[in-house]
């Protein structure tokens, strides 16, 4: 399926809207069309790290200061964020000095449930002051290893689906499924791509999983059966509104973090994109939003 209006189209045809709106006289009914309700803005948009993965930290930092951002999900890749604790430290005094803040750290693996491997992944995000995890395909095994440390640390665990090819969590439901029984601050991050993939209704995903969605990871497909059809939010399929608003709908709190994984040495286009729809988005939703 194709988008009907490319983002650049629509914004030309609202300029073109507007100027006939005033030529005619109708400016005040074309205002009233969508009204200022004061609500304030109910979804935390961030960015995965990720999305910069060919480039420096510094370079990352630019681009967070043109998109107007300042809520980072966080990797160890290039030197977003490394494991050691040094270079760690010198990360972290980077992005306390441009106003960045850290509210994930993620895709982090759990691959063993070797107490180790697990107990440096959570002292490397205490160091970060990171209070939630997103986890790549822990192992059953390593599932209740890991709950010993949510315990311990009073961590977040944001599981994260990985659509078709992922063993174990193809689908959100599938990590209810394994998680039911297990401390509730072990949950989801939701990444709508792949569970759309995974042929999971999106909107019923976000409200089966309620108050154990701790992150969403947000991209847009060409079709349902290729991550490889990824494309700018907005130019796509997937049903972003309404994803918009089943998390009002359960008063999500956490953050929706762009994950543009397509144009690795070129993201940017996308990635203002994406923005830019999602905060139209909002707008024509009747929320205030002066980002």
């Amino acid at each position: 399926m194709k988008r009907f209006l490319s983002r650049r189209n629509f914004i030309q045809s609202g300029a073109l809207m507007a100027t006939a709106c005033a030529a005619s006289g109708a400016t005040q009914s074309f205002a009233q069309a969508l009204p200022e309700t004061g609500k304030p803005l109910p979804i935390k948009l961030g960015i995965c790290s990720y999305t910069f993965r060919n480039f420096t930290r510094a370079q990352m930092l630019g681009y967070l200061k043109d998109l107007r951002l300042a809520d980072l999900n966080v990797k160890d890749t290039k030197d977003h964020l490394p494991m050691d604790p040094t270079l760690e430290a010198q990360a972290l005094a980077d992005y306390a000095a441009a106003g960045i803040e850290l509210h994930a750290a993620g895709t982090i693996y759990f691959p063993s449930s070797g107490e180790s491997d697990i107990r440096g992944k959570f002292e490397y995000c205490k160091r970060a002051g990171i209070d939630t995890i997103v986890a790549g395909d822990p192992t059953p095994e390593s599932l209740q290893r890991i709950e010993r440390f949510v315990k311990e640390y009073d961590f977040k665990i944001a599981i994260h689906n990985h659509g078709p090819e992922d063993k174990y969590f193809p689908s959100p439901f599938d990590v209810l499924k394994a998680i039911e029984n297990l401390d509730p601050r072990i949950g989801l991050c939701i990444d709508v791509g792949h569970a759309a993939r995974a042929n999971a209704n999106l909107v019923d995903a976000i409200h089966a999983t309620g108050a154990r969605l701790y992150d969403m990871h947000i991209k847009d497909l060409g079709n349902f059966t290729s991550k490889e059809s990824q494309v700018a939010v907005g130019e796509g399929i997937l049903p972003i509104r309404e994803i918009f608003q089943a998390l009002i709908d359960i008063k999500y709190p956490n953050f929706v973090d762009l994950e543009y994984e397509i144009h690795g040495d070129d993201p940017m286009p996308g990635v203002i994109e994406s923005f830019g729809y999602m905060r139209g988005v909002l707008t024509g939703m009747g929320y205030i939003n002066h980002a």
